[in-house]
């Protein structure tokens, strides 16, 4: 298999579900129930796995972009013969304007195929393998063109203008586009026994989805610095939302590895309690209050009535629980890097950071939104944070997901401060079951341990973990959260040390030492912490040179290698574009210097 890079991806987006569209003209990746559901293209982690491919014949120059404000895709491939556009999307619902994207997406995949000179040889070819390429459907051919496929659960529909020739196990057509030609071809997915897919012509279909998607951004304005990047990742954020719950997916595959062949690859088609307030407050910046308050909808619902247990640190796109990781031992991996795992079993882990990110979002919600708090956000509240003030002293896994022994990770302890102080300050909101001047005790127990136990001397910094020597990108997050300001002395020697051991010449931040790629939400947290540093032309050069990190289409994954550039990690990943937005607010708020 010649492996595309991550980077020769585009997203399709209904808000349901996504996919993956190669430079070649390949969609690799299409999961078309909903993002986390089986994919019936997964070429990306298995050359076996299935995919849908329409291209020149020959090789030649490509170029290609979103039409303007949307998820719609434009690749234009030129050849020694001519020119050919080929513009794909995931279709929107009929007449779907802004915010009814995806409530009733369709699941349908259309791709439109233009002549723009000359006389071009294409190819089409159709090798669907629904359940991870587990099943080889079923191929007929309709009276009316149609092929379905059919295998399992799922049922698929291609039409298309050329005659459709189906070959045992997939389908080809060759057939020539001139200047002025236009075909359309669709691709229509319903559970196999759920009635017939959905018919759409891909033409209207496609003008539609374009004028949801533009009707969309119409409705976010956001005025402040680097605003083409900031709306641009505010629609890439819309296309990771499940419409049908609030739920922002963490990011669109699984499995693709932070190092190349390594086995640190897991699946992020889930929503994070533990990024909620980052995703909530990105969504503010970005003027999106319709979808910050369905998030915290969803994740109250998500979270239910406490009890004794640690609220879990991620859900399912509906609040699902039960998340068991398990692995698929028939694909390859991309590039060979195994497992390929669905599921993932963080969900499982102690991590104390959660409720402050929770308790955040809660405060968030009703400062700059103006909610007030009903009794399930009360009960919610006081809950966590009885929980934080019985717990904060145990040891837990960290924001990086740990698969070793807890510790007593210092970015989760400075989130229990959080909760407590937050709490406190919500107190006259919470009833009578509100304790501040117990919790007040608590917050200031917690900030005291943190001070001491998370500094170390020999290493001028605070580290990872109490009585740590490792340095680690998460103690950028001190300043973010308000536990400390970035101009205090210990925080600012933290910063440098971050910048002198951890960063690469361009502003690439490792989480530690031996992390393989610069993660990106911690390289916007060191812009952000420039900033708070009063640091701002710093910060303004930072913050240009790591969004230039993003391809072509302006997407960004979970890291980059910091020798070759490319892409590692799932992609495209939400941290990655909400760090670009919380730092880019950071830059326009007055006050950094």
């Amino acid at each position: 298999m010649d492996r595309p890079a991550i980077s020769d991806y585009g997203f399709l987006s209904d808000c349901r579900s996504g996919a993956l569209v190669g430079r070649d003209g390949s969609v690799d990746w299409w999961c078309p129930d909903r993002f986390d559901s089986p994919a019936v293209f997964g070429r990306i982690l298995d050359d076996a796995a299935g995919r849908w491919r329409i291209a020149p014949v020959g090789t030649g120059r490509v170029e290609r972009a979103y039409l303007p404000d949307t998820l719609v895709l434009r690749t234009v491939h030129h050849t020694p013969e001519g020119s050919v556009a080929v513009t794909d999307a995931l279709a929107a619902e009929p007449g779907a304007r802004a915010h009814q994207l995806g409530h009733n997406s369709p699941a349908v995949l259309l791709r439109v195929v233009e002549g723009l000179s000359g006389r071009v040889p294409m190819r089409l070819d159709f090798t669907p393998r629904p359940e991870y390429g587990l099943l080889t459907p079923h191929l007929r051919k309709l009276p009316d063109g149609t092929v379905r496929a059919e295998a399992g659960p799922v049922a698929l529909a291609l039409r298309g203008g050329p005659p459709l020739h189906v070959e045992r196990d997939r389908v080809r057509a060759d057939f020539a586009v001139s200047a002025g030609d236009r075909l359309g071809f669709d691709l229509a997915y319903a559970p196999a026994y759920g009635g017939v897919p959905a018919r759409l012509d891909p033409v209207d279909a496609l003008a539609d989805t374009v004028l949801a998607w533009q009707a969309f951004r119409e409705s976010h304005r956001y005025q402040g610095r680097h605003a083409g990047l900031v709306r641009h990742s505010a629609t890439v954020l819309q296309g990771l939302t499940y419409t049908r719950s609030g739920a922002v997916a963490a990011a669109l595959t699984t499995s693709l590895p932070e190092r190349l062949g390594g086995d640190r690859n897991y699946d992020y088609r889930y929503s994070w309690l533990r990024d909620f307030a980052m995703t909530l407050h990105a969504l503010w910046v970005a003027a999106c209050p319709d979808e910050a308050s369905r998030l915290f909808a969803w994740a109250s619902r998500s979270i239910g009535q406490l009890g004794d247990d640690p609220v879990p640190v991620l859900f399912g796109l509906e609040g699902e629980r039960g998340l068991a990781e398990h692995e698929i031992t028939h694909l390859r991996g991309y590039a060979d890097s195994r497992p390929v795992r669905l599921g993932n079993d963080a969900w499982r882990q102690r991590q104390l950071d959660v409720p402050g990110e929770v308790v955040s979002a809660v405060w968030r919600l009703h400062e700059y939104l103006g909610e007030r708090l009903d009794d399930e956000l009360r009960e919610t509240v006081v809950g966590l944070t009885e929980q934080v003030a019985a717990t904060w002293r145990l040891p837990d896994r960290g924001m990086w997901e740990t698969r070793e022994d807890e510790r007593h990770h210092v970015s989760s302890k400075a989130l229990c401060w959080v909760t407590m102080r937050l709490a406190v300050e919500l107190a006259p909101q919470l009833g009578d079951r509100a304790d501040p001047v117990r919790w007040r005790a608590v917050r200031d127990e917690i900030r005291a341990t943190v001070l001491e136990r998370g500094w170390n001397e020999r290493i001028g910094a605070y580290t990872g973990a109490f009585g740590s020597d490792e340095l680690d990108a998460s103690a950028l997050y001190l300043p973010v959260v308000g536990f400390l300001p970035a101009t205090d002395p210990r925080m600012r020697a933290t910063i440098a040390a971050v910048e002198r051991d951890l960063a690469t010449p361009d502003g690439l931040v490792r989480r530690w030492s031996a992390d393989p790629g610069g993660f990106l939400l911690c390289s916007f947290w060191l812009v952000q912490c420039l900033v708070l540093a009063g640091e701002r032309e710093r910060a303004e050069a930072l913050f240009t040179r790591v969004a230039g990190h993003a391809n072509d289409l302006g997407l960004l994954a979970e890291q980059v290698d910091p020798v070759t550039g490319g892409m590692l990690g799932n992609f495209p990943q939400a941290l990655s574009h909400i760090g670009l937005i919380n730092a880019a607010w950071e830059l326009t708020e007055p006050g950094g210097d």
